[in-house]
């Protein structure tokens, strides 16, 4: 890994903003792109969507030391816009097809076949945000749209921790 690389932390939206809340990871990447430019996010920060196919998924976070993913998930009992802050380490559960999430396949899932091929990043942070509704239609449900601001101080705060000399 180059040195480029090496400071490279990868903040991974993922989702669709055809289906409602599944979009919310395309939006904070959005809000984090708006306020970088008033305000430039750490040196070695990239921005970055994807539908949440693994095989984009994997690419986009290869060779990172720090790669940052937000994604909509699925909880019971459900509280919309509660979101879970995760450093996912060591060996995760598989889980049944498309158990946790709205795409089809869990994240834990992508994570496996990322082991199994040697290409995490050096650490992976998951911020997961409880969705209210992931069915056809755009524009994000009033408590997801509400988590949307806070979640983006979180990750900027995450960044300037993690950026080699902060900004």
């Amino acid at each position: 890994m180059d040195a480029s690389a090496a400071a490279r932390i990868a903040v991974i939206g993922v989702g669709n903003d055809y289906r409602r809340d599944d979009g919310v990871g395309r939006a904070v990447v959005t809000r984090l792109a708006q306020r970088g430019r008033s305000r430039p996010l750490p040196r070695g920060v990239t921005l970055m969507c994807t539908d949440g196919e693994p095989t984009r998924l994997i690419s986009a976070w290869e060779d990172a030391r720090l790669a940052v993913v937000v994604d909509a998930a699925h909880a019971r009992p459900a509280r919309p816009g509660r979101v879970h802050r995760l450093r996912l380490d060591g060996d995760l559960p598989q889980t049944r097809w498309g158990e946790t999430s709205s795409h089809g396949f869990a994240l834990g899932d992508a994570v496996q076949l990322a082991r199994a091929l040697g290409r995490l990043p050096g650490a992976l942070l998951v911020y997961a945000v409880e969705a209210a509704d992931t069915r056809l239609g755009t524009g994000l449900s009033p408590p997801v749209a509400a988590a949307v601001g806070p979640l983006v101080q979180r990750i900027e705060e995450d960044l300037v921790r993690h950026a080699p000399g902060g900004r």
